[in-house]
């Protein structure tokens, strides 16, 4: 690493070290200023930022970005709006900061309470999507955590915009500079550096493919929040509307491609087939799915190509569907923890019995009935928005958003007591 690299990253850890000690105590009014200070700067700036995305966008096209990359990379109007509106919401959200979580008095007479804090300092490393710099910045600041923020160079000029919407709204609202700050540099030895500030960095959050995820989880001295790959399944029970799960699975999929939530496979019960099977196809071809299956469902349908057992382990984050036929919810769930990466699954089905045993047997961090998996989303599930989904089992799991960026500390009152 050149010694400037390693410099800039010490100066950016010692900055966030100090803010965190200030925001730990900063009021929820004054967070909430900040906040949606910034929401208003990024209306105001829409075309500054749309044109620095237009550049990000002409470079990934020369770089040979993959369309689904592209479609997270890009800025219009209304995505912006979406960023700002976030950023509103999470202002209106209740503090998790100094949350007595739970009380109780011993009989010594000790009263003992159990009281949310924040984290510190958050680092996260994210790839193509610019939006994760106000959805995070807002997130850790409303929970008075510093962040350090590391966009891909796909990204860099929009997450520059919008950084410098942020940190106009931290000086005006009176805020340490090192409350939010982003790593000035694409030199890609600054994540490295990231990954082993463990004096300074409390938990990291990579945002982005398996390569990244991989390496953070590979390389990291610091904790992690964080999920490999999304292979979603949408699971079709014969108990269930053929109208609802047509319009379910195409939501799922071909909504945005994109994204960790899109379902990547399509587990239908075999007694569906006749009923449910034929309309979902059609649905999916017209959207333009490329459509693999296995053996049964090719025999079905000519215009589902063979599916290899790769399929199962792939996510696409493209308009490609793998579809394989079950016999009932034991060997959807048996499937969905077989190949599935434990983030989020979905069952069709009017059987609440079914639903039930689908929901406890399943190891996601989200299990749906009768929804679309693209709801795995921090803002669908009013937490304003996220700063990623966790399948890990420790902490945070699924949609990390405020309470999820708190720990806790045992606060202990005594009137004089000592231990015999």
């Amino acid at each position: 690493m050149s010694a400037s690299v390693k410099q800039i990253m010490l100066n950016i850890g010692k900055e966030a070290k100090d803010a965190a000690q200030i925001l730990a105590n900063v009021s929820s009014e004054v967070k909430n200023q900040a906040i949606k200070l910034a929401a208003s700067n990024i209306r105001e700036n829409i075309d500054e930022i749309i044109q620095a995305n237009q550049e990000d966008i002409i470079e990934g096209k020369q770089k040979g970005l993959t369309p689904a990359m592209l479609d997270r990379l890009e800025l219009n109007a209304d995505r912006i709006n979406n960023m700002a509106n976030g950023l509103d919401a999470i202002a209106e959200l209740n503090d998790p900061v100094s949350r007595i979580i739970d009380r109780w008095e011993r009989p010594n007479g000790l009263s003992i309470s159990r009281v949310s804090v924040p984290l510190g300092v958050i680092g996260i490393i994210y790839e193509s999507r610019p939006n994760v710099t106000a959805d995070a910045g807002g997130l850790c600041l409303k929970s008075g955590n510093a962040s350090i923020l590391r966009g891909g160079s796909e990204s860099f000029h929009s997450s520059s915009a919008i950084f410098d919407c942020l940190k106009l709204a931290i000086e005006v609202a009176g805020l340490p500079a090192g409350s939010i700050q982003m790593v000035p540099t694409k030199d890609r030895t600054a994540v490295g550096e990231m990954l082993t500030m463990t004096d300074f960095i409390d938990v990291i959050v990579p945002r982005g493919g398996r390569s990244l995820v991989e390496r953070v989880q590979r390389e990291a001295k610091i904790p992690i929040f964080a999920h490999l790959e999304g292979i979603c399944h949408t699971y079709v029970n014969a108990e269930s509307s053929p109208d609802m799960a047509c319009d379910i699975v195409l939501n799922a999929k071909m909504r945005r491609t994109g994204i960790c939530g899109a379902t990547e496979t399509l587990l239908i019960d075999r007694k569906a087939v006749g009923t449910h099977l034929r309309s979902i196809l059609d649905a999916l071809e017209q959207a333009g799915c490329e459509i693999r299956g296995d053996e049964d469902t090719q025999k079905f349908d000519k215009r589902v190509l063979s599916a290899s057992e790769i399929d199962w382990d792939t996510e696409y984050l493209d308009p490609i569907i793998s579809i394989r036929q079950v016999s009932n919810v034991d060997e959807a769930i048996n499937h969905i923890n077989r190949h599935g990466t434990e983030h989020t699954d979905a069952i069709v089905t009017n059987n609440i019995d079914l639903a039930e045993a689908f929901l406890k047997g399943v190891n996601s961090a989200i299990a749906l009935h009768n929804a679309s998996t693209q709801f795995a989303d921090g803002g669908e599930f009013g937490m304003g928005a996220e700063i990623g989904i966790s399948t890990g089992k420790m902490h945070a799991r699924g949609p990390v958003g405020l309470e999820q960026l708190t720990t806790f500390k045992y606060i202990v009152r005594g009137d004089g007591q000592i231990r015999p």
